[in-house]
């Protein structure tokens, strides 16, 4: 089996063996653009190294010498050898992009002997020094696990006796006393053992530990919140060396043909003179602007553009590229589309079909859904913005606003942000590092001291949409005491400060927020999506405020309308708990005939903001002890109210305390034992519809749902109380007006016999929910206590809370829906889960021919999107 390609052997459709990164080196040399030359080891081996216990097999090593050997005869140098070593780079490159996410190692193949032949051969002592203690601190941290900081610090330290502010200010003697120091930092750090000097143990190390990289803690963080499976693997880049660092007439940078934020069109990038590709990525100085390189070196700049060019017309997308200029000489080291925010995607995919480069399709295809969701971000309260104190300003990296609490450790933003305490958090960093995922998540915004607009924070936050601004050098930071000094102020951790993500502006204080409003090129992208689409996208709302959102957004009615948020105001919570604690049924009908007219308005309400279109109803669902007080002023006042004494309440409320309320008194079978709520909401439901029918004139057909049905006999009870009591407020009203009985599926038997209950069920919505829990047999408020072990033992891969698992769960949808179709033919299916507004589930509720789906209201964007995805992928 063939584990190793010559990039020559390579094309752009063959990623999934080649990794990204390998296609499009493969593609780029097809091209016929200056690629130093090289070999990828592909996905296979990978996965091969994992089955065979984290080992190499001969057979693959063997094809590894066997490229080596012949890039050696292309390049003319041997590797290994010590007078003009052949020195090359190790990168991975996963079939999806997962920025840096897996690290890079160059200049491998220098040792002690090497450099000094090195230095000789290029004239050039300082580069060969410079290159040899890059390759030391990059070899130490990727393959040893060394951390980044020790070797940090001790260039730091040598700086200060030197008294220089830049790498570039240190001399050959400098460089060679920081190889002293480094390789010391090595062998104490590994029990004496000497930093290694063959470069095929170099090699071999570090295509290991690539392969072993696709496992780190991050990169799984990162797999999982992208939807990556596992068993992917990545492949390995080993391509020769080219030197961004041999002094002024050489550099090395980041491009775009397009800009990532705005998706403006003209080259967008950033570079640096005399460095090599990590400096740019890592932020450690802060590069040039692209436009600079015309006068610094204009031949370069002349090539390069007009190699941009080429590639972003090959490829009918943005490029991200990165090149290294070597004393004069343009190399590209890689190209892939570049990753964008949803604001820029939906510019660069309009602008390509006015360009006529892509279709209406491609350009439906092109924008991830999930991104929507940073369009609808907040922006700052212009009233408030005005009096907002500007104390610094830097690199806008990703838009949208924020405002919150200053913390200084990924640890931190996960314990206070969102998650954790649920507070607003600004994550404050020198830069930020992959370790920091987690904690990025969790905080509102991020605000970088070092770090350019192609930083690990600024790719990261762009792609979660959050709001980040980079490269704010002006800053004086102390991680340790946890405090920084910005434009005269210091704050510490816990004040307050504002991010502006889209201009770059920091502010003192905590400035209001305000949500997004979409149109224009957004609504071009959703009248194509809703060209294409199959499945109705509803929302899940119960009240008018969410309702008019979603409709806002493009929602075509409500697939779930959850009655119980409606008692919970302040004037209402004491009559349902009256009733709850009411001992006859007379008092309880008493109670609930109080409710009527609250339940009643709501209901109009909605009815009036919906024009017309339909809504879901779901009768009372959660246990009744939710209802229930705990304060004990709250129990006081109840038993006032009722004229009972406060021992009698805390009989009543510890009688109907229950082990395990989510298997407990709840859904239908709160209906079995008091009919008298079903016919409550049943007239408030009726009457609001028949009097919102005859005051505004919409056509409105209620659909009533009677949740956590498990048996067929169960909905009929239910149903015939339902059915008896509109009839009866038909015939008092005198109106004709039609209604529907459906249920939810969220119990597994419910599934099973989805034939008998269709019988009863003019219609089916997925509480995939409690489908999941129930199936799975884990509660989701308890199971983020475990879950994150069977991640990390891959026993699962994602979290089947937030992403249907298609395998159990989702068979149990398909035969629900088979089952009910063959009973009634006709019957209409939804989704109103979570997962009716993540992108995968969408795809498969398409698949197995659901009617809609049914989401929260930001998510309906997304949603109408996906939909239209599944349906061009599936023509496709």
């Amino acid at each position: 089996m063939k584990y190793v390609y010559a990039f020559k052997e390579g094309n752009k459709d063959m990623r999934n063996l080649l990794g990204g990164k390998g296609a499009n080196l493969a593609e780029m040399t097809n091209l016929g653009l200056p690629i130093p030359q090289g070999f990828t080891v592909t996905t296979e081996a990978c996965t091969d190294y994992y089955k065979n216990g984290k080992t190499i097999s001969e057979d693959i090593e063997k094809q590894i010498f066997d490229a080596l050997a012949r890039l050696e005869e292309i390049q003319g140098k041997k590797f290994g050898d010590n007078a003009d070593p052949l020195l090359v780079s190790v990168r991975s490159g996963a079939r999806a992009s997962m920025p840096g996410m897996m690290d890079t190692i160059l200049n491998l193949g220098l040792n002690d002997e090497a450099v000094e032949g090195f230095a000789t051969k290029t004239g050039n002592p300082r580069f060969a020094y410079d290159s040899y203690r890059r390759f030391i601190q990059m070899y130490s941290d990727v393959v040893m696990e060394l951390s980044k900081s020790f070797f940090e610090k001790i260039i730091d330290g040598l700086k200060e006796e030197k008294q220089v502010q830049f790498d570039t200010e240190l001399t050959v003697d400098d460089l060679k006393e920081l190889v002293k120091r480094f390789k010391k930092v090595y062998s104490d750090h590994m029990n004496g053992e000497e930093f290694p000097q063959n470069p095929i143990d170099q090699l071999m190390g570090a295509v290991k530990a690539v392969f072993r990289s696709w496992d780190n803690p991050r990169a799984i963080v990162y797999r999982r919140m992208n939807d990556i499976p596992g068993d992917w693997g990545t492949a390995v880049n080993v391509q020769a060396m080219v030197f961004g660092n041999m002094g002024e007439t050489s550099g090395t940078g980041v491009a775009f043909t397009r800009n990532p934020s705005t998706g403006e069109k003209g080259i967008y990038g950033e570079y640096l003179i005399n460095a090599q590709g990590e400096d740019v990525v890592a932020g450690v100085r802060t590069p040039q602007p692209i436009t600079k390189l015309a006068e610094d070196l204009p031949e370069c700049y002349k090539e390069f553009m007009e190699l941009a060019t080429k590639l972003e017309n090959h490829y009918k997308d943005m490029q991200d590229m990165e090149f290294t200029i070597q004393e004069g000489k343009l190399y590209f080291l890689q190209t892939r589309n570049g990753k964008r925010t949803a604001h820029a995607a939906i510019q660069i995919a309009c602008d390509l079909v006015d360009e006529k480069m892509i279709t209406e399709e491609d350009a439906v295809m092109r924008i991830e859904a999930k991104s929507l969701d940073q369009l609808l971000h907040p922006t700052f309260d212009l009233t408030e913005l005005k009096n907002g104190e500007v104390i610094g300003e830097a690199l806008p990296a990703s838009p949208g606003a924020a405002a919150g609490k200053v913390v200084f450790t990924a640890e931190d933003a996960k314990k206070q942000g969102k998650g954790g305490k649920g507070e607003r958090v600004i994550l404050v960093r020198l830069e930020t590092t992959p370790e920091d995922i987690e904690g990025m998540v969790a905080a509102q915004g991020i605000l970088t001291v070092r770090g350019g607009m192609t930083s690990h924070a600024a790719v990261v936050a762009r792609g979660m949409g959050t709001c980040c601004v980079s490269g704010c050098g002006a800053i004086k930071i102390n991680e340790e005491a946890k405090e920084f000094s910005l434009g005269g102020n210091t704050f510490h951790e816990g004040d307050y400060i504002s991010l502006d993500g889209t201009t770059g502006k920091i502010y003192k204080g905590d400035i209001k927020t305000v949500e997004a409003t979409v149109s224009g090129n957004f609504g071009r992208i959703m009248s194509w999506a809703d060209k294409f689409r199959k499945l109705i996208v509803r929302t899940n709302a119960d009240n008018p405020r969410d309702t008019k959102k979603a409709v806002e957004l493009g929602a075509e009615g409500i697939g779930l309308c959850r009655t119980e948020h409606m008692f919970f105001e302040e004037d209402r919570i004491p009559k349902i708990r009256k009733m709850i604690l009411s001992e006859t049924l007379e008092a309880r009908e008493e109670a609930l005939n109080e409710l009527i007219p609250f339940q009643k308005g709501d209901f109009k309400a909605m009815y009036k903001e919906l024009k017309g279109l339909p809504m879901t109803v779901r009768y009372l669902d959660p246990p009744l002890h939710e209802f229930l007080p705990t304060e004990e002023e709250d129990i006081i006042a109840l038993a006032k109210d009722m004229n009972v004494s406060v021992e009698h309440i805390k009989e009543k409320c510890s009688e109907l305390h229950e082990f395990n309320p989510m298997m407990g008194h709840r859904g239908c079978r709160l209906a079995v034992t008091y009919p008298e709520i079903a016919k409550m909401q049943t007239r408030a439901l009726i009457e609001a519809a028949i009097e919102v029918q005859e005051e505004d004139g919409f056509e409105i057909k209620p659909e009533i749902m009677i949740p956590l049905v498990g048996e067929k006999k169960e909905l009929k009870f239910v149903k015939d109380i339902v059915v008896e009591t509109a009839e009866a407020v038909k015939k008092e009203r005198n109106s004709d007006i039609e209604y529907h009985i459906g249920t939810m599926i969220e119990i597994p038997r419910a599934a099973l016999t989805a034939d008998e209950i269709a019988e009863e069920a003019e219609f089916f919505s997925f509480g995939t929910n409690d489908l999941t829990q129930m199936t799975f047999g884990f509660s989701r408020d308890d199971a983020g206590k475990f879950l994150d072990a069977y991640y990390k033992n891959k026993i699962y891969e994602s979290d089947p809370f937030a992403r249907l698992d298609q395998n159990g769960v989702g068979k149990l949808v398909k035969m629900a829906v088979e089952k009910g179709r063959v009973t009634r033919p006709n019957i209409k299916l939804g989704i109103c889960g979570e997962h009716g507004g993540e992108p995968s589930s969408i795809e498969f509720c398409h698949k197995v021919g659901l009617t809609y789906v049914s989401c929260s209201p930001y998510r309906v964007p997304i949603a109408r999107l996906a939909a239209a995805q599944a349906a061009l992928k599936e023509t496709k």
